[in-house]
């Protein structure tokens, strides 16, 4: 609930204010993740949050790594949008479980 609550009043303020280009900087996913780290803080402890805040910073540097390949490929290379999001998803996944496995051990 505080999840969608923070999303709903983030998507609420993009629409209000210009220019447009002030919407992209209210994203849904920092305050979703502040919400779920908060919640898991309350229900399992430092250790449960400590995990899931490594897993999403994972996730967010593997993500940003595909936006770039997928940028690359779409404007250098002038891939097809299909061709590139498919081979930009497996550069997410290599990113994902080789940061895993590196910060893991």
């Amino acid at each position: 609930m505080a999840g969608g609550l923070a999303v709903s009043i983030f998507a609420l303020l993009g629409d209000v204010l210009r220019p447009k280009s002030f919407a992209g900087l209210f994203g849904a996913a920092p305050s979703v993740a502040l919400a779920t780290l908060a919640l898991a803080f309350s229900e399992h402890g430092f250790g449960y949050v400590a995990t899931e805040a490594r897993s999403m910073a994972i996730g967010a540097i593997a993500f940003a790594l595909f936006s770039v390949t997928t940028c690359q490929l779409l404007m250098r290379l002038q891939s097809r949008a299909w061709a590139a999001s498919s081979t930009a998803i497996l550069v997410w996944l290599g990113a994902s479980f080789g940061l895993l496995h590196l910060i893991a051990g």
